[in-house]
């Protein structure tokens, strides 16, 4: 177990230090890293369009990378848009790493760009556990995925600064209960920020774009609880009552995180989020 714990912390140290120096870059030519996180299906690149859309019209510069498994889809969708879009094929990986994502940007991104979106893999698994030098992580829930999404993925939504909701225009049609959306949510991040957004009919698009600019010009973003209980067991191994170790490092402790739908489970250690300040909560 100890190897295993090891192996563990050493993957993801490597993957902080490529964090912390891509943030670095991208801080000192003036561009902040979006990165968006949901499951397959979400409407995460649909509300990505349009977002890009909004933003080019007007005259912000803003470019997109998006990671799948296979095909360049996403890539030649979000174009439509007229923004700078890279797509990054992960070869079966499951989730993007710092060092991977800085390795396609070093001599594509544009250098006027104000804000970086980063479309992560569709899995709210594995991509919750890797910092990539954002300074705001979105996670991402349809209407259509259930109420409880935020309690069967407590890493994914426990760490975001801000969940979305999309494809509110079918709320009614499929019956989606908002307030116990809501109400998780809040049990396992709270205070979160969490607005409501359709691309089709483009309601809550402004407002969020509004607030992705906003974190651009230095506003103060939410620090999720999950996080500062991590930040108390740095440097620590500890023990469950069931016997099993979870290895830490100086970022965050490591996590054991739900299996796939295949029967396979992933164990990675959860990154830290950004070291951003609070900000008000939402109502």
């Amino acid at each position: 177990m100890c190897r295993v714990v090891d192996l563990r912390q050493a993957v993801l140290a490597k993957n902080d230090a490529s964090a912390v120096e891509l943030r670095e870059h991208l801080a000192a030519r003036g561009t902040t890293e979006v990165n968006l996180l949901s499951s397959p299906g979400s409407g995460k690149t649909a509300l990505l369009e349009v977002l890009l859309a909004r933003a080019v019209a007007g005259g912000t510069a803003v470019a997109a990378v998006t990671a799948d498994l296979a095909t360049e889809n996403d890539a030649r969708r979000l174009a439509r848009a007229g923004a700078p879009v890279k797509q990054v094929l992960t070869d079966g990986l499951c989730h993007l790493e710092a060092g991977m994502l800085r390795a396609r940007l070093d001599g594509w991104l544009p250098r006027d760009t104000r804000v970086l979106f980063v479309e992560n893999v569709g899995n709210l698994v594995c991509p919750a556990s890797y910092d990539l030098g954002e300074s705001l992580r979105i996670v991402l829930g349809s209407v259509t995925e259930g109420e409880d999404k935020p309690l069967k993925y407590p890493t994914a939504f426990g760490l975001a600064h801000l969940v979305v909701i999309t494809k509110t225009d079918i709320a009614e049609a499929v019956e989606f209960d908002a307030a116990a959306f809501h109400r998780n949510v809040r049990r396992v991040n709270p205070g979160v920020p969490v607005l409501e957004t359709s691309a089709r009919t483009g309601a809550g698009v402004d407002e969020l774009l509004a607030l992705i600019l906003g974190v651009a010009d230095g506003a103060p973003v939410h620090r999720p609880v999950l996080a500062r209980q991590h930040e108390r067991y740095l440097h620590h191994d500890h023990g469950d009552e069931d016997g099993h170790t979870h290895g830490e490092h100086a970022d965050g402790p490591a996590h054991t995180h739900e299996g796939d739908a295949d029967g396979h489970s992933h164990e990675h250690p959860a990154a830290a989020p950004v070291p951003v300040p609070g900000a008000a909560d939402a109502p």
